[in-house]
């Protein structure tokens, strides 16, 4: 398969694998009614490090993920700040990429590909992954996706008007942006729209029982298949119609010249005197005379059984399956309207309507899917989900991560809190959208650094990251974690202990030594035994006797199992 290269990809392309495990800390002062929205978290924090703060937990759960990541047009002001050891990537950090930036496509990309590599762990094997991106990466972003989500997961690139009228560039309106679609490894089933047609605007005696109606075209046509059959003359109020208003002599001079090609009815007679008699027909001033046309009614058609026709019962609706957001109700007028209807100005820029999300949540999630967007912005993601539930009395839960973009010229600067929690907040009350949230902050890193410098998390905050390492797993029961017995929880036939407190003195002093064995091997009833611990008193001979493997803490923790 082709590669995308650029500058920093072999620094970058595993960069996510060596990105510590940070807990996340819950702030109860900014979360909102979080008993009425369990499950409904704010994340505080650099994406990628929230991404993988989130795997533990969620890894192959998210069933639907949204993300709108800077479109690199050069006039956002982002920087790439992610804390890479290269000496290029040094030179990049705090510097804002601009349209004068001839590294700016390699930048937005090195950006990208963790976050990406992340989010693909994240997603379930059944979810799907939809990207917001406009013409200046979207060709970098398809070629990115096809390497990491696979080329045959791609779905599609689903066009949006973005406004009814955009910059020019010499007769082009940019006025759309893209909607990247992939799915997981399975398959990623979308749920069908079904519609009702437009354009049925008119009515008659009969609109009780077949609805509205529209003219559809002239009962004559042009053919190029001339049939005597369908030449006949029809007298409507003491008028003569012939198809094409062509006299029958005209006609018979114009066969002379060509006999396969003329006007004809589009009907036959029988059928025609059915239609006439049943208000199928209408007769309407044209800019060529009077004309006959025939009527389609929204519920209602001709049908024929043998010689015999009847009017017969049916729905014209039609089923969208994929998306085409070309209607103005997903355009950035929406979303730019919904931000000052819910903060009474303008506080937000880039950001998306609800209706789109909505809709993409309608297409991808089940009602109790988990939808995660990891470019969270002014929240839109959010408030989509808890309008959708309430619409169709699902039970959705949403994950937003969003950073809080402070800087030296605003310090103080929170757009997580300020901005994404606080909209959330007014969509619930306005809307009387009956939920709430959790907000956490990126807390401790889990790594050997950090752990060495006594910074340490609590028992069972590293217990839950030492089960995923174990096994690639979400920890599914953390009430069995019992820190007084180092127990963690079992994995299938395996059970996992870590030797660990929340004191730096005491650890120093922890060790896997015989008595901690005999204790494990009866606790676990013989079965294999992964034991994390700052040390171990134990040769390789004793354990194999225990069936008992030994990993070190805080030297291994990247040492990540798929299973046991």
């Amino acid at each position: 398969m082709p590669t995308l290269q650029f500058k920093g990809r072999n620094i970058i392309w595993n960069h996510h694998l060596t990105v510590p495990y940070h807990t996340l800390d819950e702030v109860p002062t900014n979360s909102f009614d979080p008993e009425k929205g369990e499950g409904n978290i704010i994340v505080e924090g650099d994406n990628l490090t929230a991404l993988k703060a989130l795997l533990p937990q969620y890894a192959g759960k998210i069933k639907c993920i949204y993300i709108d990541p800077p479109y690199n047009t050069g006039n956002e002001g982002w920087v790439y700040n992610d804390k890479v050891n290269s000496p290029l990537i040094n030179d990049w950090l705090g510097k804002t990429v601009g349209t004068d930036d001839l590294t700016r496509h390699d930048k937005w990309l090195c950006m990208m590909v963790p976050r990406l590599k992340l989010l693909k762990e994240l997603l379930a094997p059944e979810g799907g992954i939809f990207i917001s991106i406009d013409d200046n990466e979207l060709g970098n972003l398809r070629l990115i996706c096809n390497e990491i989500f696979k080329e045959e997961n791609f779905i599609a690139v689903m066009p949006r008007i973005t406004k009814k009228a955009g910059k020019t560039t010499g007769n082009v309106a940019k006025n759309t942006d893209y909607v990247l679609v992939y799915k997981g490894e399975a398959n990623l089933e979308l749920e069908t729209n079904t519609v009702a047609l437009e354009n049925y605007d008119e009515e008659d005696e009969y609109v009780d029982e077949r609805g509205n109606f529209k003219l559809s075209q002239t009962l004559d046509y042009g053919s190029i298949q001339y049939s005597p059959s369908l030449d006949y003359e029809i007298e409507l109020d003491g008028e003569i119609f012939r198809p094409g208003g062509v006299s029958k002599k005209e006609m018979l001079a114009r066969q002379k010249l060509n006999p396969k090609s003329d006007w004809c009815w589009r009907w036959s007679k029988e059928l025609f005197e059915f239609g006439l008699e049943k208000g199928f027909v209408s007769v309407k001033q044209s800019r060529n005379g009077k004309r006959i046309y025939t009527k389609t009614y929204a519920n209602a058609t001709i049908k024929k059984n043998g010689a015999s026709y009847f009017v017969d019962t049916v729905e014209r609706t039609k089923k969208v399956t994929t998306l085409e957001f070309i209607e103005n109700q997903y355009s950035n007028d929406n979303s730019r309207k919904e931000i000052e209807r819910l903060f009474g100005s303008k506080v937000f820029e880039y950001s998306k309507p609800p209706s789109l999300v909505k809709k993409i949540l309608f297409l991808a999630t089940e009602p109790n899917s988990i939808i995660l967007d990891s470019f969270a912005g002014s929240g839109t993601t959010g408030q989509a989900v808890l309008e959708l539930n309430k619409e169709d009395g699902g039970n959705r839960k949403f994950i937003l991560v969003q950073m809080t973009e402070a800087n030296d010229a605003e310090p103080d600067k929170n757009i997580a809190k300020d901005i994404t929690a606080e909209r959330i907040k007014r969509a619930i009350t306005k809307y009387d959208l009956n939920s709430g949230f959790t907000y956490y902050k990126l807390g401790t890193a889990i790594d050997a650094e950090t752990l060495l410098q006594g910074d340490l998390p609590t028992y069972e905050q590293f217990a839950k990251y030492v089960y995923y390492l174990c096994t690639g797993q979400h920890h599914s029961k953390p009430k069995e974690i019992k820190p007084k017995d180092y127990f963690v929880g079992n994995a299938g036939s395996t059970a996992i202990y870590l030797i660990y407190e929340q004191d730096f003195e005491k650890l120093t002093q922890l060790a896997l030594n015989l008595s901690l064995a005999e204790k494990f091997r009866k606790a676990s009833a013989n079965k294999p035994v992964v034991v994390y611990a700052p040390a171990c008193f134990l040769d390789e001979e004793y354990l194999q006797d225990f069936n008992m493997q030994f990993v070190s803490i805080p030297y291994n923790l990247f040492q990540k199992n798929e299973q046991p």
